[in-house]
């Protein structure tokens, strides 16, 4: 049996930037140790596996190179983006729903994920900071200013000692129509830095929605490969937007 993957590059409009995901369209699933070698042997931060559903829906889920993971913005937008077309997955994180956008910047309605405010830990050194909390899926840290985003060094260690499997470190943004810089690490799923981090927007949107009094914000993930990220606010739920461009196909033997 063969495999076909598509490889595409999410929140970004050129190759070789954004964050990267495979996307394969499955008949079925395949037992889950066999999704897991695949997602390793692709060894992106997400491979995302999508069956069609009786209802015109698809079954998702997401595997790091580690891991099967709960929540994947950029590979939920990359399968969109190779669906072509408004689509609906079943995932572990509920039902999400794409669509494409009077701009075509593809939208996707994902659960809110506001952090709580917290007490840093004395043993944590962490460069001058003015929050810190936790969230769902991640503990998020605002540091002084976008330079000291750019310039965080990371701690594999950081996010486990501070109760969480991944850290956003955020500031404001620090150009024209960018509203917050962040970088987002998940050493717990075997992503040592996330090229841009999808699941980590529905914290900053919530977190930066109510720092700066806005519903719709324009985020920049300030990796070294990059990406753009636009959020709205709907209650208790984050539409997330972006592009994504197509970049290169793939066929397993599986």
């Amino acid at each position: 049996m063969t495999m076909s993957l598509t490889i595409v590059n999410s929140f970004t409009s050129r190759p070789f930037s954004g964050n990267p995901a495979a996307v394969a369209l499955c008949d079925s699933y395949p037992d889950d140790a066999r999704l897991q070698a695949i997602a390793a042997e692709i060894n992106l931060s997400e491979t995302a596996f999508l069956v069609a559903r009786d209802d015109d829906s698809f079954s998702l889920r997401w595997f790091s190179p580690a891991v099967e993971v709960d929540l994947c913005g950029h590979a939920t937008l990359a399968s969109a983006h190779v669906l072509n077309r408004p689509a609906s997955f079943h995932t572990r994180a509920g039902r999400l729903d794409c669509t494409i956008g009077s701009d075509g910047w593809i939208e996707m309605d994902f659960p809110a994920d506001p952090p709580e405010a917290q007490q840093l830990p004395d043993s944590v050194d962490v460069p001058v900071h003015s929050y810190f909390g936790l969230a769902r899926h991640f503990a998020l840290i605002e540091v002084k200013d976008a330079a000291a985003v750019r310039a965080y060094v990371s701690d594999p260690t950081l996010p486990g000692r501070l109760g969480s499997k991944g850290l956003i470190v955020t500031a404001a943004g620090d150009r024209e129509g960018i509203d917050c810089v962040s970088r987002v690490f998940v050493p717990g799923v075997g992503i040592p830095e996330d090229p841009v981090t999808g699941s980590a927007h529905c914290v900053l949107a919530v977190y930066w929605g109510e720092r700066l009094g806005v519903d719709a914000l324009m985020g920049e993930q300030a990796s070294a490969r990059g990406g753009i990220v636009g959020m709205r606010l709907l209650g208790d739920r984050v539409v997330l937007r972006g592009e994504a461009v197509t970049v290169a196909l793939t066929e397993f033997v599986v």
